[in-house]
């Protein structure tokens, strides 16, 4: 156990890939899971520390009428601008590990999941015992943000393009899903590697 006593299973991919359904799949199994988007959401909120920070730095019309920060809007600004891109990460990341590291501490359970699309690249994968990728195609990640955020095609091709290359997440992982099939393939694949863990503890 490698981190506050807790086995850590760290979950990535890039975007659109289902990791949020993973992520279900594991709590269902009696992981405590952590989604460090869902944490970015809340940060972001108007009571959250990264709001003005936020909105100082990349400007009001970034904010919408009630106030709230306009994710797409600030989505097109840094998904299209690496060095933008990077100066969010620079604010929301620092706030985000804080609160990840509470939340691993205080959980209850043996085995802890942590959900992060950057879980390589901000050093948290060092911090794992086991790394698992979640991967599909290229155009079913396109599809997937269409449909399920409404983002126009150039939109998600954007998004899908800004994302690291996957290869490089596969290279690091110690397991590998495949969710580019059937919603019972994705599951029979989570099972095997949970039972494979559990078998290790």
């Amino acid at each position: 156990m490698s981190y506050h006593g807790k086995i850590l299973i760290g979950l990535t991919g890039n975007i659109a890939c289902g990791k949020s359904t993973v992520l279900r799949q594991l709590r269902d199994l009696g992981a405590f899971v952590i989604d460090a988007d869902t944490l970015i959401h809340s940060i972001l909120r108007q009571d959250g520390p990264a709001y003005w920070p936020v909105v100082a730095e990349f400007g009001p019309e970034i904010v919408k009428g009630d106030g709230d920060i306009d994710r797409q809007a600030l989505g097109r600004i840094v998904f299209s601008d690496p060095e933008k891109l990077r100066r969010l990460e620079e604010i929301e990341h620092p706030i985000v590990r804080r609160i990840i590291d509470e939340e691993i501490g205080q959980a209850d359970e043996e085995i802890v999941v942590l959900d992060a699309i950057k879980l390589i690249e901000s050093g948290w994968a060092d911090k794992c015992d086991t790394v698992w990728v979640v991967i599909c195609r290229r155009e079913q990640q396109i599809e997937r943000l269409q449909k399920s955020r409404g983002y126009s095609r150039e939109d998600a091709e954007m998004r899908v393009s800004a994302q690291s290359d996957p290869a490089l997440k596969v290279a690091r992982a110690d397991i590998v899903i495949d969710n580019s099939g059937t919603l019972e393939e994705t599951h029979k694949q989570v099972q095997s590697a949970w039972a494979t863990l559990c078998a290790s503890v």
